[in-house]
């Protein structure tokens, strides 16, 4: 046998990706990052290493490439399926490729693929990608690298197979610097991981750089909130064409990028609504009740949630109208349907949302969506609609599309709880729905970004949003933006557009955005040179073409659940145009240059994530039950003819409680981790236990015993368990 060194799965499986660096990039409000991940084969066989990560789900990947030795190979953008054809037929003749992948269910899920790594051979992949950051409550713009990637509950089928351990095992390393500059003086920059303290490079303190403090331990995302001196004002940026593509073209012409901050009249603004209709619904999916984040003393999710569910339902304006859903495997209403807002009714809605726990199973939102569409409007009461939720789910595109069908009877407001929560589903919801999106990982800041969604909330639907072009003669504009649909008090919107045509540096373009809001027609209005910024790079016209791909993604698929092919074709040409990923293609690299094939059978590693999650809690007459049968199996076997119909019993009515909780694979390797690595027992009888505990199991939760990580001896008795037993609320009473 192999004596396994340097990085180890907790399957004892070398892993061969060794540290990831960061380096970040923030220009005024947008980022670019820049992700090197290294790899090294310490065995002594060709690897390929499977890396399933997150990303944000609006960045736009536009860059990836790998090195190994002196050579570097940049990849291409190719239809996935063909990419994916290329990638094996390298592999099987012996060839060195490198595939990357966006997951078809959910744009913030990315595939690695590194193939054919030699033996003592290393390789470093570099990933790039540029995204807008969101302005937050508080003027902060917010930026997330995210570490965790959280299990998706998946209601049918099988998607992207993640091989996840807590954060405590992640076995390899991250760096991450960022640098910051901006017309206007940087403030401060926060974040919820620790940093080496803030470096000015000028006087002027417009440019800054931080760096993420060592050893950061992989337990949460990593947030950077960026603040600067003065607010946030209109702004354009004009990026000039790529000299090598064709005038006409997307990549070929100039892109201008709009940051509009509109300003509403104070007297509008001051008559805030007192009416609508809020339906808040609360995701009660056993994944809630994992901690926030890793952190002593931290809250779990659903207490963060609920949290947040009262303050906003004390801080509803009387005269509206309510109602409370909370979803898991099925769903449940608080009222058959909305109720006026009162004393009475606050007052029973407040008492049965303390009560909520996170006990209804998977995380079915689909259902309870479509019942809330389902129920009539009430007159002259706007609905508005609260998902709070950690956005476990693997058919994000399926719930958003229903979000966008009925976009025209609501608004959502959406609230991502807790580390790793998906910013595709999040943000999704909130863009289709004309809502806001919020995320919250701890209770700082939650008062504020409630608060500001309320408002947003109060504040009067804007109506007949147009936007209007005044450009020179010669010079023509493409929306590459879909139409804004939801304008509120001081958020940036963005636009990004084409404009096709000859004009001088000296010329200006205007834009005029008109809307109409609570009866009163009003404007905004920008005006901006059309001479293009220098030093951009491509990185508008990155985002410009991020933006037109998902708009089209979004077309894609009809109500009957129907492929457009020609939008696909759409997406596939305008991706590989502009080398930016969508959901039809994938980056595709073979080194060509290897002479020699690689011999000798290829073996897959798959490199584990961060998972965030901590197993949920068991009521203790369950601990008690599961724990006894270990302990009767353990070291009462000489007896088991006075106590088997009992166990026998015990394991019938552990079944039954099964079907509450769908959590209970990983509690019960909870239990047995935590009862045999923290009772008091000496370390040599801890050994006699035999294959008859993992039998018990296997009924308790109709899973494969394999599945359980038993490591069993030729005599059947357990000689190894997985050290990634997790801390949860009942240990202390034990």
């Amino acid at each position: 046998m192999m004596n396994c060194c340097g990085l180890i799965t907790t399957q004892k499986e070398p892993v061969p990706l060794k540290s990831i660096e960061v380096q970040l990039e923030v220009r005024d409000h947008v980022a670019t990052v820049v992700s090197t991940l290294n790899y090294e084969n310490k065995e002594d066989k060709p690897l390929e290493a499977v890396f399933v990560f997150p990303l944000p789900g609006d960045a736009a990947v536009c860059h990836f490439s790998a090195t190994i030795g002196q050579t570097q190979i940049v990849a291409e953008v190719k239809e996935k399926q063909q990419a994916r054809e290329e990638y094996d037929d390298a592999l099987s003749s012996g060839q060195q490729a490198f595939l990357l992948e966006e997951s078809e269910q959910s744009p913030d899920i990315f595939s690695l693929s590194v193939g054919s790594l030699p033996p003592g051979e290393s390789a470093s992949i570099r990933l790039e990608y540029v995204i807008e950051l969101a302005v937050q409550a508080d003027d902060g713009l917010r930026f997330c690298l995210p570490a965790v990637l959280n299990p998706r509950y998946e209601p049918q089928g099988s998607g992207v197979q993640v091989t996840s351990v807590p954060a405590s095992l992640v076995p390899y390393s991250l760096s991450f610097s960022a640098r910051v500059s901006s017309p206007r003086p940087v403030s401060k920059v926060e974040s919820s991981c620790s940093l080496d303290p803030l470096q000015y490079l000028n006087t002027e303190q417009t440019q800054a750089t931080v760096k993420l403090a060592a050893g950061h331990k992989f337990d949460r995302d990593v947030e950077l909130l960026i603040y600067y001196k003065d607010a946030h004002q209109p702004t354009a940026v004009v990026e000039a064409g790529q000299a090598s593509a064709k005038p006409g073209t997307l990549m070929g012409d100039p892109v201008v990028m709009l940051s509009l901050y509109p300003e509403f009249p104070q007297s509008v603004m001051s008559s805030v609504a007192s009416c609508g209709e809020f339906v808040l619904l609360l995701d009660r999916s056993g994944s809630m009740d994992c901690l926030t984040n890793d952190s002593e003393g931290q809250e779990t999710r659903i207490s963060s949630a609920r949290d947040t569910l009262l303050l906003l339902l004390k801080s509803l304006p009387m005269g509206c109208y309510f109602n409370i859903y909370s979803f898991g495997d099925s769903y449940e209403h608080i009222f058959p349907k909305s109720v006026e807002y009162s004393e009475k009714t606050l007052e029973e809605a407040l008492k049965k949302v303390e009560e909520m726990q996170a006990d209804l199973g998977g995380t079915e939102i689909l259902e309870p969506l479509k019942h809330i569409y389902s129920q009539p409007c009430i007159p002259n009461q706007p609905r508005q609609l609260f998902v709070f939720t950690d956005g476990e789910v693997c058919n994000t595109k399926e719930v958003i599309n229903l979000v966008k069908k009925n976009s025209g009877s609501h608004r959502c407001f959406s609230f991502g709880i807790g580390e790793g929560s998906s910013s595709a589903l999040i943000n999704g919801l909130a863009k289709e729905g004309g809502g806001h999106a919020q995320f919250i990982t701890g209770t700082d800041r939650m008062q504020p970004k409630v608060m500001q969604s309320l408002r947003f909330a109060l504040q009067p639907a804007v109506e007949d949003i147009s936007v209007t072009w005044d450009l020179p003669k010669g010079v023509s504009v493409t929306a590459l933006s879909p139409p804004i649909t939801t304008l509120f008090q001081g958020q940036r919107s963005l636009i990004y557009a084409q404009l096709t045509g000859q004009s001088s540096d000296a010329a200006e373009g205007c834009v005029t955005v008109k809307y109409s809001l609570a009866g009163h027609p009003s404007q905004n209005q920008l005006h901006f040179s059309l001479k293009p910024e220098e030093d951009t790079g491509l990185t508008v016209h990155r985002l410009g073409a991020r933006t037109l791909i998902r708009s089209l993604e979004m077309e894609e698929t009809d109500d009957k659940g129907q492929h457009d092919e020609g939008v696909k074709k759409k997406v596939v040409e305008l991706s590989v145009q502009s080398g930016v990923s969508s959901s039809f293609t994938s980056f595709i690299a073979v080194n060509k240059g290897n002479n020699e094939p690689i011999e000798g059978p290829l073996v897959r590693r798959d490199v584990p994530i961060a998972c965030e999650c901590i197993s949920p809690r068991v009521n203790q007459e369950v601990w008690a039950t599961i724990l006894a049968l270990i302990w009767l199996h353990g070291f009462k076997m000489d007896t088991k003819e006075e106590w088997e119909l009992l166990a026998m019993k015990a394991v019938s009515w552990l079944r039954a409680q099964n079907g509450n909780n769908h959590n209970n694979q990983n509690i019960i390797k909870v239990l047995i981790c935590w009862f045999f690595f923290n009772s008091g027992l000496e370390k040599n009888r801890l050994l006699f236990c035999t294959f008859d505990i993992a039998v018990y199991l296997k009924l308790l939760t109709n899973i494969k015993v394999e599945s359980l990580d038993l490591k069993l001896d030729s005599n059947k008795r357990l000689t190894y368990f997985p050290m990634q037993c997790l801390r949860t609320q009942s240990e202390k009473s034990w």
